[in-house]
């Protein structure tokens, strides 16, 4: 048996777990993207979204308001992107294997960049809770959302680190000689 008609149960593994999570991803995406289109697209959602933001509401937060649907079907698209990656990992596809790493690798860049649009989005929000007379501290709260936050993130980060590790390797590539 020649090393490229090989399969390693990894590569195996991490397409059939990806083509899951991505397989439900997509139809949720889906049912998401029809949602927001159809309940926000009436008159009243419409006037609402002209009128002024709150004072102090983060601009992420307005900017994720005005552009609500677009970034619905862009995950949407995400997710059928993974699953299309993630048979071509299956059948051991080399385009595939390069459009996973980079997925992966987006994944990192997309784990942080989330964390710091939290954080930032953490900071506004304590300024409100600060601001309302009598209201509860809520620093102990948003100091356990963050610590968990980049557990998260690292761990999530360290496992697709891996990934694009052993995806790398040479007797993973040699698995997609063709």
């Amino acid at each position: 048996m020649h090393q490229a008609d090989r399969k390693s149960n990894f590569v195996t593994v991490v397409a059939w777990i990806f083509i899951v999570l991505s397989g439900f991803g997509t139809l949720i995406g889906i049912l998401q993207s029809v949602m927001i289109a159809t309940v926000f697209n009436t008159p009243e959602v419409a006037q609402a979204m002209q009128s002024p933001p709150p004072p102090g509401a983060p601009p992420f937060a307005m900017f994720m308001m005005k552009h609500m649907l677009t970034f619905f079907v862009c995950m949407l698209a995400l997710n059928v992107l993974t699953l299309i990656a993630s048979v071509g990992l299956l059948l051991r596809r080399n385009w595939a294997r390069l459009l996973f790493i980079g997925l992966m690798a987006f994944g990192i860049v997309w784990n942080f960049a989330g964390l710091v649009l939290q954080f930032s989005m953490f900071s506004s929000m304590r300024e409100q809770f600060a601001a309302v007379p009598d209201a509860p501290d809520m620093g102990a709260f948003f100091v356990g959302i963050a610590v968990v936050s980049v557990v998260f993130v690292l761990a999530f980060s360290a496992l697709f680190g891996w990934i694009i590790k052993r995806l790398v390797s040479p007797p993973v590539v040699a698995e997609f000689g063709r």
